[in-house]
Formats: structure tokens, sequence, C-alpha cells
């Protein structure tokens, strides 16, 4: 599948033809005040591939304008996000905090060139005064707001009142410093936008040396000039923001980059909102923010999912000017992909069901060679031990199976993978009637699994000896989220009523062949017959635990399958066409 068409890598190419730019300078520009989610993961490879392709530098800049909401070990989070997608930052560290004396001088500019005035109203005034959007069917109408009565202070008045501010004479909220522009300007954002507000909070940087902060509209264009960024990549939302952006800068007379805005990543059974998903973290809905149900890198890492998986996510499904909705069977088809590459195969029984083969010599052990993974012949073989008494899926035996079940039943036989034919002879119950195990014969002229008589079977079953098995806890993860729009209920209704309660089944006691004991959290692998699994942080000495990654069906990859037979290219009903 080729990538999108690349509208802002074509504007990059025009601005250094034209002469605009020599050079191409990019940044990703978190608030630290939560951890990234996939939407983020785009957003950090576009811009550290857009910077390593031009021969570019890439900044990591945190703007953190916030005290109240922001803290250390988000930063630390982050990092940890972003190394592990791959993107270097090098030595190009850097924190809006770290511009805040630079700020501060900048507005007092402002203030001297009557740009910008101290406002006594509160913020419920302020935003009453600045006006609403109102909506007339199709249109969008914007009646001119009202000035501020603290407009027309002297520059004299407003330098005194903003440098007060810094020395902390005032309350909290009591204040604030706004750029004069255009009370009837039909872009809300344009009407005296805030610079700073006073708060009384520590900081985790500067700690409690300034008690006000600027806007993130006031410090994100300058910071961008502050560090000559060229090309200033943000999410649509922001593209309102732009006038502001560059209006600032024109106002200083400094470094100018180009604000460029592409659509935000939206998924179908995801919220990706940060607010939402505190939500999530602080009700319990999950058990924190590297939850492998949550869309966040760390839950996604946690998962086990590849930065490779996501990196070729990114590059399928480009980036737009249209908001649109992507489905997430297109990221499952891509982690599906990677690890089908990269993931060892091993044998593990998730619901064990006792096999005795009655013909099978006490005592006896035998060991197979089993394939490390077909698509990498180098990944070479490994040693599985057999033995008399075995452990089988328990979803791979029916008493009296319907048509289309080929696997145990009785009177019925089945090959064991690497292993022998064997045949089912009866089931053991309790005085209950409940199953406790199957007794079996096996065939020894079948072994490494093929009959010298010719006789074919139906079925291949993966297993593991009961007398070598490892006892660990395996974890199945399946979407957060019942519908695919989980922010879609009829008013008044909740949307974390969507929350899928079978999100996470946690299976205990699972059967696992000798060489899952001795694994460290972050591998993958494949368990035969039933998905991809990684092992989770949790996993200890002789007691491992595997989280579900992703199960072997791929539905996306099917459906491209059949419309490119029927000579159609596949696209989702949410596709963006245009991308």
């Amino acid at each position: 599948m080729d990538a999108p068409r690349d509208f802002i890598r074509e504007i990059i190419v025009e601005d250094l033809r034209s002469g605009r730019f020599d050079r191409v300078h990019t940044r990703f520009p978190p608030e630290p005040n939560a951890y990234l989610h996939i939407g983020h993961a785009q957003a950090i490879l576009l811009n550290y591939g857009i910077a390593q392709e031009f021969g570019g530098k890439f900044n990591l800049r945190f703007d953190d304008t916030n005290p109240e909401k922001e803290s250390a070990a988000y930063v630390e989070a982050i990092k940890r996000d972003v190394r592990w997608l791959g993107a270097d930052w090098e030595d190009r560290e850097f924190y809006a905090s770290d511009y805040f004396e630079q700020l501060y001088r900048w507005a007092e500019d402002l203030i001297r060139k009557g740009k910008a005035y101290v406002c006594d109203l509160s913020p419920e005034e302020l935003s009453r005064q600045r006006g609403q959007l109102i909506r007339d069917g199709d249109r969008v109408i914007t009646p001119p707001g009202m000035e501020s009565p603290y407009r027309n202070r002297s520059v004299e008045e407003n330098l005194d009142l903003f440098r007060r501010m810094r020395a902390g004479e005032f309350p909290e909220g009591s204040r604030t410093l706004r750029a004069k522009i255009d009370m009837a300007h039909p872009n809300i954002n344009m009407r005296d936008p805030v610079l700073y507000r006073i708060v009384y909070a520590h900081h985790h940087r500067t700690g409690d040396a300034w008690c006000i902060y600027p806007t993130y509209d006031w410090a994100h264009g300058q910071s961008d000039s502050i560090e000559r960024i060229t090309h200033s990549i943000c999410t649509l939302e922001f593209e309102n923001h732009r006038p502001l952006y560059d209006w600032f800068l024109d106002q200083l007379g400094v470094h100018h980059p180009r604000q460029i805005e592409f659509a935000r990543l939206n998924l179908t059974y995801t919220v990706t909102s940060k607010r939402l998903l505190l939500r999530l973290v602080e009700e319990g809905h999950v058990r924190g923010w590297d939850d492998p149900r949550m869309p966040t890198i760390a839950g996604i890492r946690r998962r086990g999912y590849t930065p490779e998986a996501i990196a070729d996510f990114a590059r399928r499904i480009g980036v737009s000017k249209a908001e649109s909705i992507r489905e997430i069977e297109l990221l499952e088809h891509c982690v599906r992909e990677d690890l089908n590459r990269r993931a060892p195969r091993r044998m593990a029984v998730l619901e064990p069901l006792r096999v005795v083969l009655t013909n099978y010599p006490e005592g006896k052990v035998e060991w197979f060679d089993a394939v490390n993974n077909p698509e990498d012949p180098a990944a070479g073989t490994r040693k599985v031990p057999f033995s008399r008494v075995l452990y089988i899926e328990r979803e791979d035996y029916m008493d009296a199976p319907p048509p289309g079940f080929f696997r145990l039943a009785p009177g019925r036989e089945v090959r064991l993978r690497y292993a022998y034919f064997i045949r089912c002879e009866r089931a053991v119950r309790d005085e209950g009637g409940n199953l406790l195990e199957l007794h079996c014969t096996y065939d020894p002229a079948t072994r490494g699994g093929n009959a010298p008589d010719g006789r074919k079977v139906k079925a291949t079953l993966h297993w593991v000896s009961a007398a070598h098995a490892v006892e660990g806890e395996v974890r199945l993860y399946d979407r957060l989220f019942k519908v695919p729009d989980p922010l879609d209920v009829p008013k008044g209704e909740d949307w974390i009523t969507n929350v899928n309660p079978n999100s996470l089944v946690v299976l205990t006691g699972c059967k696992l062949e000798p060489s899952l004991g001795n694994v460290q959290p972050g591998e993958r692998f494949q368990f035969e017959r039933k998905g991809y699994f990684c092992v989770d942080p949790d996993t200890k000495p002789g007691a491992p635990v595997f989280n579900r990654t992703v199960t072997l069906r791929d539905p996306w990859a099917k459906a491209q399958i059949k419309a490119r037979g029927a000579g159609m290219r596949y696209e989702s009903p949410n596709s963006d066409r245009n991308a």
C-alpha cells in the first residue's frame, strides 16, 4: 500500500525552493500534563521524519506553562515514549519555562507599543465580553465582542500593574495581561487574548520564582521563534490560532516560522482526549496510564506493539487536512504484519485440558524440533519435550461436534504439532459430568506428524507436556469500548457507559512450554493458534505474565484481499479519500 500524498512535505519543498527558508528545523512540543497517545505518535514521527529527510534538526520542547497540571513525572514519561518511538532529539531538549524571562520582556515590549494592557475583568466576565459563536443553520455568526473598560489604560499604568502582578501583589485570577487587537474580529482568538494570568502554584522546574504564567498561545509561537524553528507543524484545532501566532511574531519583529496544520488522528473504538483518558484512569476503568487497553504510547508498548508497527501505520494513513476516523483494524493489521516477521513461535495452552496417552510408555520423554519462526529461517529451531501426559486447549474437544469442527471428538484422530497423530478413545468425567481428562492413543508410526500410509487428518493442535509445563498468567485484552465511536451516546447519557466490561479477561494456571519459563518484560511471541503476546512487567521469576497484543484474525487484510480480487481498492466507510 503506497503512502498517501503528503501536502506538508510539498509545502516544505516549495519553501526551500523559493528561499523562504534555507534549512528545515522541526519540533515536537508536548504539554507535560498527561501521557502521550497514539495521535502524538503520529505527530512525533511526522516531525522527526521530516527533519531526517531534509537533513534538518529536531527539538523536543515541553510547553510547560500550566504549573497546576504539569509534573516532572509526565516529563520523564514523555521522554521515554518519544525515545521508544525512535525519535532522537540528541541534546536538543528545551522547555518553554527556559524562556519565561524573555517572554516577560517581550510582553513589556507589547505594552510599550500600546499593543497590550492589564485587564481586571474576571475570567467569566472576560469570556462573556469576547462573545460567543452563534450557529444559524449552516452559518456561524460571530457578533462583535465588548471592549474591556480597562483597555485604554496608559502605557505607564499598564507597565506598573504588570510588574506588580509579577511581584505577587494581587490575588490569583484578579488580573490578566491581554493583547490589544480587535474585539470585532470574526476570529474570537483575535479578540484581545490573554497573555498572562496570575497563578500561585509551584512549577516543576522554576519552583516559586514566578506567580504569573504565560498562556499557551503567547508562549508557543515565541518559543518556536527562539529555537529558530522553520516549520511549526500542529493539528487542525490550532488552525484558528494561526492568525494570532502570526500576529505576535509580526508585532515583535522576530524570526517567523510557518505554521502548518494537519488533521489529528481519530481511531475507532478509541478516545484520545487527555481529559477523557484522565477520567478513565481516575475512575478506575483502567489500571493506569500504561494499561494495555489505553491508546497511550505507554499502554500500547506494554501491550506489545512495536515502534516499527506504529511507524508503518503512520506511513499508511499519511497526513491530511480533512478530518476522518481511521479504523483500528488497520493499526492491528500493521502490528500483525510486523510481529509475524519478528515474533518467535511458542506453544501455550491457555485453558488446559489434560490428555493421557494410554499407550505411551510411562517415564519416557522425547524432544522434538519446533520451528521458531517460519518467516525467518535464520531463527532456527528449539527443542520441545513430549511425554505421556499432555495439555491441549479445552476448546479443542467436543463430545458431539457440529459440522465443520475437525478437532478432537470420540473416535477422531488429529495431529499434534511436531509430534504424532493421536486418537481420542474416551472422555473421563466426574460425578457431576464435568470433563476431567481425555484418554487417547498415539500412533508411533506418525512421528514428526506424518502418516507413512498417507492417511490425512483435518486438524493440527498445539500442546504442552504436563511434566515440563510452566504455569503462567495470560491477560486477554480486547477493545476498551463496545462501539466504534465511544462518544456517540444519546443526549443526557454518559459516554462512559460505552466502556467494554469484557475488555480484560485474566487466565491463571495456563500451561506454557518450558522455553517460556525464563522470559523478560517486553519480549514478544506468537502463541501458536492463539495470537501475539508480550511479557508484562508484572512477570516474576518462575511466574510469567503475558498480555495479548492482538489475535491472529485479520478482517482488514481479508477485506483488502477480497477487494483486490474484485479489481478495486478497499476503503472503510470512514476512509478519507483525499488523504
